[in-house]
């Protein structure tokens, strides 16, 4: 798309926390967009590793936000960024080269306030391949989040509820969509090239990690490549702690939350919706590793609603 000099500025903001392990490839891979007018804002929560060191190769805007989590970082840079869009992702996250490209044309030519991206999970062990399995079951459903937004919305909705942990993507989400659309990004739908090529920088490295970059547009790659199931459920029942925020401004009737909470869409509806049930079939041993997965996370979500403290339970 030229030189950048005449295109919407794009602003990505990243928080991070003690990321050295991921920062460079996530900023490298931004660094190899095809779209060059991109504002890259690094927050960082005063990291004792090397992850401000890092970020300060690819961005002088490397700014400190201590305390508070991802939600008050997240804000920090956004209120900062000059870009007409913003793009809203984690350190370990790897874009495809065409991404910000396909994105900003989506942007252009279907008016949507906001875009959800697809989400491919990396990882060769078996615990990583039932997450990408899952994950890709979600894209463009309520229990997604969008991620590439208009920086004038995002005013305009005061940002980030700072009062909630692990489902503020989703009542950002949520308030997105009462203003107006939120699309699914279909990067081949878009004239944006081929998709990553043999080439690419990071096709080797999304390789070794169980997936084949080739032909591939417009995605982000989530490095869950040493997923650990303690550390999962660890932040699982972390984000249980605002829940009763949540379900108090929406309601537990609201037919999202309904859905996000609820046993009928979250353990069948989501997997079978728009023919999905075909992938069940097709790959029924990670099917059978997703449903241990949601069926954990279940009796997390039970024993927080059923705790001492009552998490959830005063709505």
């Amino acid at each position: 798309m030229g030189d950048g000099t005449l295109l919407p500025l794009v602003s990505i903001v990243i928080p991070t926390n003690k990321e050295e392990r991921n920062i460079e490839n996530c900023l490298r891979s931004i660094r190899c967009q095809s779209y060059k007018n991109i504002e890259v804002i690094v927050v960082d929560n005063k990291s004792e590793d090397r992850t401000r060191e890092i970020a300060l190769k690819y961005t002088d805007k490397v700014l400190e936000k201590v305390g508070g989590g991802g939600p008050p970082r997240r804000n920090f840079g956004s209120k900062t960024a000059k870009g007409t869009f913003l793009v809203a992702i984690d350190a370990d996250m790897i874009l495809s080269p065409d991404l910000i490209e396909a994105c900003v044309l989506w942007m252009k030519h279907n008016g949507s306030l906001a875009l959800y991206i697809p989400e491919i999970v990396l990882g060769k062990k078996y615990w990583s391949r039932v997450r990408r399995f899952e994950r890709g079951f979600y894209d463009g459903t309520v229990v997604d989040a969008a991620r590439f937004y208009r920086k004038d919305v995002y005013d305009r909705l005061g940002g980030w509820d700072e009062s909630l942990v692990g489902v503020d993507d989703w009542d950002f989400d949520k308030k997105l969509r009462q203003l107006g659309r939120v699309d699914l990004l279909d990067g081949g739908a878009l004239s944006v090239g081929a998709g990553p090529a043999a080439d690419w920088e990071f096709a080797g490295f999304i390789q070794e990690r169980g997936v084949d970059p080739t032909g591939r547009r417009a995605v982000v790659y989530h490095n869950e490549s040493e997923f650990d199931m303690r550390r999962y459920f660890g932040k699982k029942n972390y984000y249980m702690n605002t829940l009763d925020v949540y379900f108090g401004r929406w309601g537990r009737g609201d037919a999202d939350v309904k859905k996000q909470f609820g046993f009928w869409y979250r353990y069948f509806l989501v997997f079978v919706e728009k023919r999905k049930w075909r992938r069940l079939s097709a790959h029924p041993l990670l099917a059978l590793g997703m449903f241990f997965l949601r069926v954990m996370v279940g009796i997390v979500y039970v024993m927080n609603l059923r705790g001492p403290q009552g998490k959830g339970s005063t709505v």
